[in-house]
């Protein structure tokens, strides 16, 4: 059985999901209320369902609504990035991939990735964002990124991980600091010093993981301050604001007047992950996953 709903007829139905208000979704799309109000009728006895309840000036999603309201949506993300695909291929590129990452990506991981991609597919445009883990994870769902480079244990089950990296944690100190790699012997040296940390929003099973390392060490940290940029944290280490602890592969970043002392007899590792969406149908997130 065919059906008769274009394009406007989805966009129509998005506005009025987003608003759950007729007058304030038509004055979004430039249309009359009435003209709205027809054509989300038109859909509904198109598809012999119910999209909303009207209660008298209240408007509610059904479920059927609301199960629309996210396919719609994720469907419409991938046409779109089909057609911008499409007018890449007309410029002359092969496509685009959108990046999604944590900083400490930034360090060694993408920029090999990149340069080896780049190898045998040029003239593919890069689009790069440093986010935080969740809005990497909802950004995936959403097809808003190709791929992500998260520090996280789990993902949800749309969702298709390997990983890139496992590394030990290093602790960072001020130059000037009296403890040093000479004379460091344990986490407990620093039971009376404050310590800046990622936020547990940079992500939940992260953090966990940093403060079992304490745990171990039998106390719990001073935090003087949370941050989920690591630029933060060795601002605020060099200012003697405290101490932090962050993945190794962050030592690698120059321009501060700080030292890192790696913390490689305690059990925890930290994780690096390439995350895709599996749904994702862009050619060039499947040529570049063929790639590790």
């Amino acid at each position: 059985m065919g059906y008769r709903i274009e394009m406007r007829h989805i966009r129509y139905f998005l506005a009025v999901a987003e608003e759950l208000h007729f007058r304030k979704a038509a004055e979004k799309l430039f249309i009359s209320q009435p003209g709205l109000s027809r054509q989300i009728k038109f859909l509904e006895e198109e598809l012999d369902i119910v999209l909303f309840e009207r209660h008298n000036r209240k408007v509610v999603l059904t479920k059927v609504g609301e199960y629309l309201q996210q396919e719609f949506t994720t469907q419409l993300k991938s046409l779109n990035n089909t057609l911008e695909n499409a007018k890449l291929l007309q410029k002359g590129k092969k496509g685009e991939l959108k990046i999604g990452y944590v900083g400490s990506a930034m360090q060694d991981v993408i920029p090999n990735l990149l340069l080896n991609f780049e190898k045998n597919t040029p003239d593919v445009l890069f689009n790069l964002k440093e986010i935080d883990n969740q809005k990497q994870i909802e950004d995936l769902l959403s097809f808003a990124i190709d791929i992500g480079f998260v520090r996280l244990e789990r993902v949800p089950r749309n969702l298709e991980v390997r990983t890139i990296l496992k590394e030990n944690f290093c602790l960072v100190l001020p130059k000037n600091h009296q403890i040093n790699n000479k004379n460091f012997k344990s986490l407990t040296q620093f039971r009376e010093e404050p310590f800046i940390l990622f936020d547990a929003n940079y992500s939940a099973s992260y953090y966990e993981k940093v403060m079992q390392i304490f745990d171990d060490c039998g106390f719990s940290p001073l935090i003087s301050h949370n941050t989920i940029h690591s630029s933060s944290i060795f601002k605020l280490v060099e200012n003697n604001f405290g101490v932090s602890i962050v993945p190794k592969s962050l030592a690698k970043k120059r321009g501060y007047k700080i030292q890192f002392i790696e913390l490689d007899e305690i059990s925890q590792k930290t994780t690096l992950s390439l995350v895709w969406n599996k749904k994702n149908t862009n050619p060039i997130l499947s040529k570049v996953l063929k790639l590790r």
